[in-house]
């Protein structure tokens, strides 16, 4: 059965990446369709709109969208993606390949994966002056006073809900299940008893059904620390949205770079898969751009369409790429360009 793929390719050195490993997607002769929704500037020239009616139709009638890194205006499609296909769990891989430049000394065995709540918390994005906090009267548990006579200043909402917490948990959960087993949750739940208390309660009732699952917890900076002297120990880990955000970029420098951090984004119904890297400006049209996270990106986009095999075969020859060590880009440590790299991935299927 055909399996079709809208592709974004993003800006500024994203495409560079994304170009190679689309062709090497297309080589496994495995009946792959892709499809190029019209987005951001290119659209706006055509049509006056950065994310017109005829690319939304294309992603949806595509089985999963392939995204590349955005800094700009075809960032509109991934707000798409993300809110208007309701992907709530975000999961960003952290995985040691031997061979790697990563700064830690024993990076052995590093295999986690980070699950982010990926639609609420501080993302709802529900921001505006403190002073309109007057008629609410809010007193802060903290300060002791009304909220609103601090100072002059902003104020943003942190939404945490049931609904929420309890079906990214569930994710997680079945995650561990098809790993090893353990899922950790981190939250900020001794200063947020409110919000990140509420969404470690949730976690707990709900992790209480899969009995074959260990779980424990953590105060989200206790994590952070456990995250960089002992990363081995870790398998699944959830939370909210804004920790999940930061430390997944913080679980990549672990084991080497953005360049090699993967992530996909799945709803009840779609899922789409995205490079972590960010764009990296400062390299566009140099041909450098390490396709690592996009190689990885793909075989976890591979994954779901039930392409297993193919998806284990993509992270094998990465394994074996780094490991002989000859065909590396300049990140890593080497002189060798995005398309070499992906020849070289090529060569090892």
């Amino acid at each position: 059965m055909i399996k079709t793929i809208a592709v974004i390719e993003g800006d500024d050195a994203a495409p560079e990446a994304m170009r190679p490993v689309v062709d090497l997607l297309g080589s496994l002769n495995i009946g792959l369709e892709f499809v190029y929704p019209e987005v951001g500037e290119a659209a706006r020239a055509k049509t006056g709109n950065i994310f017109p009616d005829a690319a939304r139709a294309m992603i949806d009638g595509a089985d999963t969208t392939f995204f590349g890194s955005t800094s700009g205006s075809s960032g509109a499609a991934l707000m798409y993606l993300r809110w208007g296909k309701e992907t709530y769990a975000n999961v960003r891989p952290c995985l040691h390949l031997p061979g790697c430049a990563t700064p830690l000394r024993d990076a052995e065995g590093i295999d986690f994966a980070i699950v982010r709540e990926n639609l609420e918390d501080l993302y709802v994005a529900c921001e505006g002056p403190l002073e309109d906090l007057a008629p609410l009267n809010l007193i802060g548990r903290t300060i002791r006073r009304p909220v609103h006579e601090i100072g002059t200043g902003k104020y943003a909402v942190k939404a945490i809900t049931r609904e929420g917490t309890e079906r990214v948990v569930r994710f997680a959960c079945e995650l561990a299940r098809k790993r090893r087993g353990h899922l950790t949750c981190a939250t900020k739940h001794n200063m947020l008893a409110g919000s990140d208390g509420f969404f470690l309660e949730v976690a707990q009732e709900t992790a209480a059904d899969y009995p074959d699952v260990e779980f424990d917890w953590f105060i989200v900076d206790d994590f952070a620390c456990r995250m960089i002297r002992e990363p081995q120990r870790f398998d699944v880990v959830v939370m909210p949205n804004l920790y999940g955000d930061i430390l997944s970029d913080a679980a990549g420098g672990l084991v080497g770079s953005l360049g090699l951090a993967a992530s996909g984004c799945y709803g009840d119904d779609y899922a789409y898969f995205e490079p972590a890297h960010g764009t990296a400006p400062d390299i566009a049209g140099q041909n450098i751009i390490n396709p690592t996270a996009a190689l990885l990106s793909a075989a976890m986009m591979l994954d779901y369409l039930a392409f297993e095999r193919e998806g284990g075969r993509i992270r094998d020859a990465l394994a074996r790429v780094y490991a002989d060590g000859r065909t590396l880009t300049p990140d890593q440590g080497g002189t060798a360009s995005t398309t070499d790299f992906c020849r070289a991935v090529a060569d090892a299927l």
